[in-house]
């Protein structure tokens, strides 16, 4: 069986992992909903998450040795844990008020304010049909959100700073060095987000009861191996491909919430998440042609 999934194409290999990817960080959101609402604080989930996270690298370290660990970018890892707690925290916060669903639909807009970053941070020149595609992507979020109704849940803004966050998580990515490997990446960000989510988290401690302690541990394992799913996904396939089937998370939680939560979305969420996710879909396939023609050599 293994044999025959290493046969299959990259891009089919990233497919699978992406959607795998999907599943299990559909099922971590689904145990974060339920220790949240048990009232178990979200520095307390961060922590256990990064820390469990931490623990799984083990082997891998060990493997690797100390010089397989090596980095010149020390900053920014310690910016990138930040902003990737900052983002953990709204996240967890955000899944314990809202619906699956409508949390993830709205997590999707990490590519739009990528496109924001891009051209403030990056400099980058964005022309005409990106910055439509990104407007309507946000007024899918305004359709979703409903601001000055009386259907408006404040809470949702939790979702727009996680996706802000890991966009902003993902531009400074950018300006690390193939050296930085995924390895090294992994355990910085587990090593320095654990000391830094510890102070709050034991703060705020409240001692989990023995079925809070399994989902805990399910957290951090889910989180620990879809993320590792992720990056897999990404290095065996192209990203044009692979990408559009993290969209398959909306479904997952869909799926999830209805029979765990008995959560089912509204109409103005599915017209919402269409406008996010065809938005950031036309995005993600115009960079990808745009790259393309970039790094094709010029004709002779």
């Amino acid at each position: 069986m293994r044999q025959g999934f290493l046969n299959l194409s990259g891009n089919a290999r990233g497919c699978i992992w992406m959607a795998l990817c999907g599943l299990g960080f559909s099922v971590m959101a689904a145990f974060v909903k339920l220790v949240g609402q048990a009232g178990i604080n979200t520095f307390e989930i961060t922590f256990f998450r990064c820390f469990i996270g931490f623990l799984m690298l083990v082997p891998f370290i060990v493997k690797t040795g100390p010089h397989g660990l090596h980095t010149q970018h020390l900053k920014a890892h310690v910016l990138r844990s930040g902003l990737g707690i900052v983002a953990m925290a709204c996240s967890y916060l955000g899944i314990a008020k809202l619906e699956l669903a409508i949390y993830t639909a709205l997590s999707f807009t990490k590519p739009l304010f990528a496109v924001l970053l891009a051209v403030i941070i990056l400099k980058e020149d964005v022309r005409w049909r990106r910055w439509a595609a990104t407007i309507v992507g946000f007024l899918g979020v305004l359709v979703m959100m409903q601001p000055g109704s009386g259907a408006f849940n404040p809470w949702a803004l939790l979702a727009l700073g996680d996706a802000m966050s890991i966009a902003l998580l993902i531009t400074i990515l950018k300006r690390l060095p193939a050296s930085e490997t995924p390895l090294i990446m992994l355990f910085y960000y587990g090593l320095i987000a654990t000391a830094m989510v510890a102070p709050p988290a034991i703060y705020y401690w409240q001692w989990p009861e023995p079925i809070e302690w399994l989902y805990l541990v399910i957290i951090g394992a889910t989180g620990a191996m879809s993320q590792y799913w992720w990056i897999l996904a990404f290095k065996a396939g192209e990203a044009s491909v692979v990408a559009p089937f993290d969209y398959l998370r909306l479904l997952f939680a869909g799926a999830v919430g209805f029979m765990i939560f008995a959560e089912l979305p509204d109409h103005w969420t599915l017209i919402g998440a269409g406008l996010i996710i065809g938005s950031t879909v036309y995005i993600a396939q115009r960079e990808a042609r745009l790259g393309r023609a970039a790094a094709k050599p010029p004709e002779s």
